[in-house]
């Protein structure tokens, strides 16, 4: 929550990552990004984020492993990172920002629904590189997962997967998901669809990093590997 004594204060601000970025003179071959595999899953009880935790140059050389690409953004919302990492880095913060002072000057938190269209605005008209996260969180309305694309375009799913290993993840979860899952449920087969998709695509792999949401908030956890994920 908002410290009024403290207006440096926020109350979402985990570490983002430390892997500089630079805007000067990008070259698309130069460009840290975290290349990834994120699924964003919904069930009647809540939302299930899973993502990988690598970076890489140009998809070719691993330059960080322990990148957690998924972020606490609202009271009952989470953000997924995906593309550049300066650029999703930036989007983050602006995004969470926006929404904790929505919550200052309301007294009440962003709708989901609100909080995804505020996202497409900012992808369609601001600076930011190259990104494509998932927004997944809960309100009065229930549980959300929306994808933002680079466009700005924001599309809700009951289960949505965004970055390079989509394809593998996606066939995963395809003929597994069931609208009436638990969270539990949910969590298993974000896990799979992960590890499927470390195993195939080059830009995803070393551990996995899991959010659950539900109306209590945001619980995130972070793995090596997918056996103590489970």
């Amino acid at each position: 929550m908002y410290d009024p004594e403290n207006r440096l204060t926020d109350a979402y601000e985990p570490d983002v990552g430390t892997i500089p970025s630079d805007d000067e003179g990008r070259d698309e071959e130069n460009v840290t990004k975290t290349g990834t595999t994120t699924v964003g899953i919904s069930t009647e009880d809540g939302v299930v984020i899973a993502t990988d935790r690598r970076a890489s140059l140009g998809g070719r050389f691993v330059s960080n492993k322990n990148v957690q690409k998924v972020e606490q953004i609202h009271p009952t919302a989470a953000m997924t990172l995906v593309g550049s990492v300066g650029g999703a880095q930036s989007f983050i913060r602006s995004l969470r920002s926006e929404a904790n002072l929505y919550e200052v000057r309301r007294d009440e938190p962003l709708s989901i629904h609100a909080l995804a269209t505020l996202a497409g605005n900012f992808a369609r008209g601001g600076p930011f590189f190259a990104i494509n996260p998932i927004i997944g969180g809960v309100d009065e309305e229930g549980s959300h997962v929306y994808s933002v694309d680079p466009a700005g375009g924001v599309l809700q799913d009951d289960y949505t997967v965004t970055g390079s290993g989509t394809m593998v993840a996606t066939g995963t979860i395809e003929g597994n998901y069931d609208p009436e899952m638990s969270v539990e449920e949910a969590r298993a087969l974000a896990i799979r669809a992960v590890e499927a998709a470390a195993e195939r695509d080059t830009g995803s792999g070393n551990g996995i990093v899991l959010a659950e949401v539900t109306d209590e908030g945001v619980d995130i956890d972070r793995f090596d590997d997918y056996a103590s994920a489970e």
